[in-house]
């Protein structure tokens, strides 16, 4: 039986008040369950969010699974005062090229149950980086003779 590439998730936002003249909240991301689950404690929901696994990203699933507290990491954007998903992952690579465009990246924790799954399926497609060789030179065979 294969495992599955994709899981569908949901993900809670809540609003948080700010003591600021630019803005009088902001949203943070506090939540994350399968999709279906209540998701107490939060103000907007977003689900039906599919995270799916990728083979060329396998390296990048190791990382974050071998850091202190593995993370799903949530890109979203503003849109109409409130936050809209743009995808979820838990590549680190793909965390970090998307904070380096400028996105808004957010993690929670990664389930234990997600975790197994996520680590199943990086060990499976993980390829180690081909070893380059080096052309060394070599000294010639025929020997100086000094006078």
């Amino acid at each position: 039986m294969n495992p599955p590439q994709a899981v569908v998730l949901a993900v809670g936002f809540t609003r948080v008040a700010l003591a600021s003249r630019w803005a009088d909240h902001a949203w943070r991301l506090v939540a994350m369950a399968p999709a279906g689950v209540e998701l107490g404690g939060t103000d907007l929901v977003r689900d039906n969010l599919e995270l799916r696994l990728y083979s060329d990203e396998a390296e990048n699933y190791l990382l974050n699974l071998t850091a202190h507290e593995p993370m799903l990491f949530v890109v979203w954007r503003l849109e109409d005062d409130a936050p809209s998903v743009l995808m979820v992952t838990v590549s680190y690579g793909e965390a970090a090229r998307m904070l380096d465009a400028g996105e808004n990246v957010e993690g929670v924790p990664l389930p234990a149950d997600l975790k197994g799954w996520v680590e199943d399926f990086a060990r499976h497609h993980y390829q180690p980086p081909e070893k380059k060789t080096k052309n060394k030179r070599y000294a010639t065979s025929r020997q100086e003779h000094r006078a």
